[in-house]
């Protein structure tokens, strides 16, 4: 019996980047230092409940997992999205609204949604494509 240690290629494992994924998850940590950055200047700007704001929807991926929602959830999947926060900003930005609390939540949410990124961490279908 012949025993061959070699992986199918799309047997790959998300812990091993190629190139590609390595470009990835450095572009994602750059917006992840740079949207963490504007956070913290919003919130000294506008003071403690833009903090609050940031600090809530940070933790927010954490939250719903500590709430008992799991992959694939329509929940779960949803907070760990990165258009909906960016929606939110964008609407923020030209929208007619105008409450800092919640650009800064936009911010912490996908802030966090940048940094699970960058350590190879996101919603569960796309770590099923991925591996």
């Amino acid at each position: 019996m012949l025993v061959t240690t070699e992986l199918p290629r799309d047997a790959a494992s998300p812990r091993t980047p190629g190139v590609g994924g390595w470009l990835k998850r450095v572009a994602w940590g750059a917006l992840a230092l740079f949207l963490a950055a504007f956070a913290v200047f919003e919130s000294q700007k506008y003071g403690l409940p833009t903090t609050a704001a940031a600090l809530v929807f940070f933790v927010l991926p954490d939250l719903t997992r500590l709430a008992g929602v799991r992959p694939p959830g329509v929940l779960y999947q949803a907070v760990n999205r990165a258009w909906i926060p960016l929606l939110v900003l964008v609407g923020y930005t030209f929208g007619p609204i105008v409450w800092p609390p919640l650009f800064t939540a936009g911010l912490g949410w996908l802030t966090r949604i940048a940094l699970d990124r960058t350590l190879g961490r996101g919603p569960a279908s796309t770590r099923s494509e991925a591996g």
